[in-house]
């Protein structure tokens, strides 16, 4: 991605900054995802100042596609850090109780303090996180129906939607928000293999090469096994090549079809069908050798 500037901060995601800022005096607690393959990456860091006076959990979504071990090292991380935080996938059954869980941990002292006073109070939830986390996918798991929109490209959340859980909970579903300036450049691509940056502001094949060589470190035998022409030799520069004599991408005159190799490594690794993979340690973690 270098000297490749994109639209990083698109004028819908100021607007909906704004509409959090509005809104913050209604909301009780603030319930953050991010992505369990990319937590350093794919948490607002703005967050920290918007949210700072209020109660806050973070569900690390797409657990499944992330290495175990790691997750619960992040997990081990956040804790020690006074932050509430638990694994989940969004779209599993369980997501619902988790979810629902960390909530009235983080809300029990205020609700039952309010409840000795004769009130029965109604807590309510903001669902924040960046593009493409899940966070529509979880407020419908959560209401048991579709009702937050979903899609699968990021930004697809409009407006302001208030889903009523129980008598007594309340959700708000929001936009996924990046923040007006990407300074590190490890972390930017690690949001763009995610698909938390438009691909169609990318050279998704300079993406995937380099998402390749990541996943060459990270976990060579699950990406050999997946590509089968790639292998330790496979010199770096060629690697998509590697993925294209694999499937047979190959169009007239012999060339590689590198463009349709891209599109399916990047599919495939945000599917999870090439490796749970976690492409960050915890920071404590980090000198210990490489991620898992």
């Amino acid at each position: 991605m270098e000297g490749n500037p994109i639209n990083w901060y698109p004028g819908h995601m100021a607007k909906a900054r704004r509409m959090l800022e509005d809104n913050l005096k209604l909301i009780d607690v603030v319930v953050e995802l991010c992505d369990a393959r990319a937590p350093s990456a794919s948490r607002n860091p703005d967050f920290d100042r918007l949210f700072a006076q209020k109660t806050r959990v973070l569900l690390l979504n797409k657990s499944d596609l992330a290495n175990p071990a790691t997750n619960k090292r992040w997990i081990g991380y956040y804790k020690r850090q006074g932050i509430e935080a638990a694994e989940i996938t969004a779209s599993a059954q369980n997501a619902k109780t988790t979810a629902i869980r960390l909530i009235e941990k983080a809300t029990a002292e205020r609700v039952k303090r309010l409840e000795e006073k004769g009130v029965k109070k109604t807590v309510r939830a903001l669902i924040v996180g960046i593009p493409n986390v899940g966070k529509s996918t979880l407020v419908n798991r959560i209401a048991g129906s579709a009702r937050a929109q979903t899609g699968d490209r990021p930004g697809v959340t409009k407006g302001k939607q208030w889903v009523k859980i129980t008598p007594h909970l309340e959700l708000l579903d929001s936009p996924g928000l990046l923040w007006p300036k990407l300074e590190n450049e490890t972390l930017a691509e690690h949001l763009a293999f995610l698909g938390s940056i438009n691909d169609e502001i990318l050279n998704i094949e300079e993406l995937a090469e380099k998402l390749l060589s990541t996943l060459k470190t990270l976990c060579p035998d699950a990406l050999f096994e997946r590509y089968k022409k790639l292998d330790a030799d496979t010199p770096e520069g060629t690697l998509l090549e590697g993925v294209a004599k694999s499937r047979g991408f190959i169009l007239k005159g012999g060339i590689y079809d590198t463009e349709r190799a891209a599109r399916i490594v990047l599919d495939e690794f945000r599917a999870g069908k090439i490796a749970k993979v976690t492409l960050e340690q915890p920071p404590q973690e980090e000198d210990d050798g490489k991620a898992e």
